[in-house]
């Protein structure tokens, strides 16, 4: 199993934006193979700073993941609101 995190940066007055439109990405990632789970957080200290923490089978479901349709929609959907490209770490054990 694989941990990834994904680092984003919301631009001001969007968090409810953000937020309804990051629904429909975890819509569309409980279809993805080899998903297992994941969680949104909000930093404590800043509300526009924002990290995904999702855990995958393999590298290789992420990446099928990462460049799919599905994603490319939903990262569509919330590119606008960002204040920067989102960053990507992908942990293995």
């Amino acid at each position: 199993m694989i941990k990834v995190i994904i680092d984003r940066r919301i631009a001001d007055d969007m968090e409810s934006t953000y937020e309804a439109s990051i629904k429909d990405t975890l819509r569309a990632i409980l279809e993805a193979p080899g998903y297992v789970s994941g969680a949104s957080y909000v930093d404590a200290k800043d509300s526009h700073h924002r990290i995904i923490i999702t855990n995958w089978q393999s590298v290789e479901d992420w990446e099928r993941w990462s460049v799919s349709e599905s994603r490319r929609d939903v990262i569509a959907a919330i590119q606008p609101i960002l204040m920067r490209e989102e960053r990507i770490t992908v942990l293995t054990a």
